[in-house]
């Protein structure tokens, strides 16, 4: 079985080559991207904040890790609906977060670094949002370059989180993943739902903001050239 390392290389690859890829599902097999997936979790003080269940990375193991793959194998695997929660935002407003339990937070990562290696190499050098090592100082360094500017544009959709439409951003993967399991499992997690005031709600749109594969990091799936 390959480790984590050689998978994302050979994502990247096909990414930076813009080739189609199959038989991710089956990769969410591999033990190693679990651990990864661990290793990047654990220090966020996230990570002890329970969601729906009381469940945290202090009850982390291996048999959890098999667990998940047991079930993703027979295709049983459930996403527990989120625990909302509302923080102040500076104006003052009230942000939903959703908080997912430990367990989905690892699939959520070993997903999202499945689509972080094969996106990542097709996006032009000029996009600075949700990036690995970039960000709004990166680019606000690449803008004290230019020369000849008279307009900013600054543009904000109001709560985009709540309203992106499920089929377009799976009609969106769907461009360049050809694995119906893949997408299902993706498709089951934006219907999941979220729990409020321990009332459960459907969710029609939208995806959960305080999760670990949010709308920011499906977003990559959209390139940016130059």
């Amino acid at each position: 079985m390959q480790n984590a390392d050689t998978i994302f290389a050979v994502m990247q690859e096909r990414g930076r080559t813009g080739q189609p890829v199959e038989r991710l599902y089956r990769m969410l097999y591999n033990p190693d991207l679990y651990l990864k997936a661990y290793a990047k979790l654990y220090p966020n003080k996230g990570a002890m904040t329970p969601g729906a269940t009381a469940e945290t990375v202090d009850g982390m193991s291996m048999e959890k890790i098999d667990a998940i793959i047991n079930a993703l194998q027979s295709e049983r695997y459930r996403w527990t609906p989120v625990r909302r929660v509302f923080i102040k935002k500076t104006n003052g407003k009230l942000r939903p977060l959703g908080l997912p339990t430990w367990s989905d937070k690892l699939l959520q990562e070993v997903i999202r670094s499945i689509l972080e290696a094969y996106y990542e190499p097709q996006f032009s050098r000029h996009s600075h949002g949700f990036r690995p090592g970039l960000g709004c100082h990166t680019a606000l360094i690449e803008v004290q370059t230019w020369t000849g500017t008279k307009w900013f544009i600054e543009g904000d959709i109001s709560q985009y989180f709540d309203t992106i439409d499920h089929s377009t951003l799976i009609d969106i993967l769907a461009e360049k993943i050809k694995d119906n399991r893949f997408l299902r499992l993706i498709q089951n997690l934006l219907r999941t739902g979220y729990m409020e005031q321990w009332t459960y709600n459907k969710t029609y749109s939208g995806t959960p903001q305080g999760g670990v594969l949010t709308l920011p990091t499906m977003l990559q799936t959209i390139p940016v050239r130059a």
